[in-house]
């Protein structure tokens, strides 16, 4: 699958999925913030590495997936699961980034200049999001490379 960026998405989504997303990111906040009170600001904070929309995210994307489908008189009961799946994956990379993000920043803002250390840290996290979409790509391609020459020989 080639990653895009499609705009005509923004115009489909309706406002009231917007309201889902931000209610969702809203109560994940409020519950990192509650088990940073409890058990402090360490373990707090990796509670926020958890993309905060992904629950609405996972189920708007597998509806728009299957309301797509039974517009083409067809059943989307298979390819709304691959879809949301599909994007699970990607949310899983960018929540490895996202570690990656928040140790830098814990480890090197006390002692050094601010935007440096959350610029520096922004590139990081996209970098290993994004190699780990190209491991993933690479792993899966040569293992139907590997297949596919296992059936023809």
């Amino acid at each position: 699958m080639k990653v895009t960026f499609y705009t005509g998405a923004l115009r489909k989504t309706q406002w009231r999925e917007f309201g889902v997303r931000f209610l969702f990111g809203g109560l994940v906040t409020v519950a990192a913030g509650l088990i940073a009170k409890k058990f402090g600001p360490s373990v707090g904070g990796l509670f926020l590495a958890f993309p905060a929309i992904f629950p609405a995210s996972a189920t708007l994307v597998a509806r728009h997936a299957r309301e797509e489908k039974e517009q083409a008189q067809l059943t989307g009961s298979k390819r709304a699961p691959a879809v949301a799946a599909l994007d699970s994956r990607g949310t899983a990379m960018g929540t490895v980034g996202l570690i990656v993000f928040g140790v830098l920043a814990w480890k090197f803002l006390p002692r050094h200049n601010t935007a440096l250390v959350l610029i520096g840290s922004t590139l990081v996290w996209f970098c290993v999001g994004a190699t780990l979409w190209w491991l993933r790509k690479a792993i899966r391609t040569s293992a139907w490379a590997r297949r596919r020459r296992r059936r023809t020989a």
